[in-house]
């Protein structure tokens, strides 16, 4: 994993001269050689959160945008994914993108300073989960309790903050799901089995409608089989 996908390429470049398969998992490095690169699907989770939010506005009104790290892949192809989703809603005027840098407590400050300056915001699209709580709180103190807000994550935190009508959706974005992937694909990789060098990790937008399948415990949850993720 990589929040600074160039910051780790020195490492990774030692280890692939001494000739040890590396799986690359969750955010993509910028160079290095990997047997197989485990990551979610960014650009669409970003996408079908978007559309979900703008849709529940009615397709018109205000939004702003919580990023991530600037330059972190996660970050940059979410926030793709809600741009995506803006040109098919004309109506919908973004006031501000801001990063947040997945800080809870530094979304809370931008939102907060944007509600300042902008008195009517119809919902927030957020890089993360973290953000969008720090997004809330800062409506909640407001008194904007009608703004929507989305995020990506699906952490159980969120899914109770949906089924309580804090937090409109999420996007499935499974840790879970791709640690088991990633090391099926290590183990597959020692094992000279084939192992595709690029594998997506799909998911789900999360609302009231389906959070049950996921307030199931870590501890009770089961590995996809990898026919299942990889075809």
């Amino acid at each position: 994993m990589a929040i600074d996908p160039r910051g780790v390429v020195p490492a990774i470049e030692k280890v692939n001269g001494s000739g040890i398969p590396v799986i690359n998992y969750n955010d993509r490095v910028a160079a290095g050689k990997f047997a197989s690169v485990v990551v979610a699907d960014d650009y669409n989770l970003g996408l079908d959160v978007a559309r979900y939010l703008l849709r529940s506005i009615g397709g018109k009104g205000n939004v702003i945008i919580l990023e991530g790290v600037k330059g972190s892949t996660t970050s940059d192809e979410r926030v793709r994914g809600f741009h995506k989703a803006l040109t098919e809603f004309p109506n919908v005027k973004v006031l501000a993108s801001q990063p947040a840098n997945y800080q809870r407590l530094q979304a809370l400050q931008v939102t907060e300073n944007l509600i300042q300056t902008n008195s009517n915001i119809d919902g927030v699209l957020a890089a993360a989960d973290v953000m969008a709580f720090g997004a809330i709180e800062a409506f909640e103190a407001a008194g904007h309790k009608q703004t929507k807000i989305v995020g990506i994550g699906g952490v159980p935190e969120s899914v109770e903050a949906i089924k309580a009508g804090r937090l409109l959706a999420t996007s499935e974005f499974n840790g879970y799901k791709m640690g088991c992937i990633a090391t099926m694909a290590a183990v597959r990789t020692v094992r000279k089995q084939a192992v595709p060098p690029n594998i997506i990790i799909k998911g789900v937008v999360i609302d009231k409608s389906n959070t049950t399948s996921f307030e199931l415990p870590a501890d009770k949850r089961q590995c996809p089989k990898w026919e299942e993720i990889v075809n």
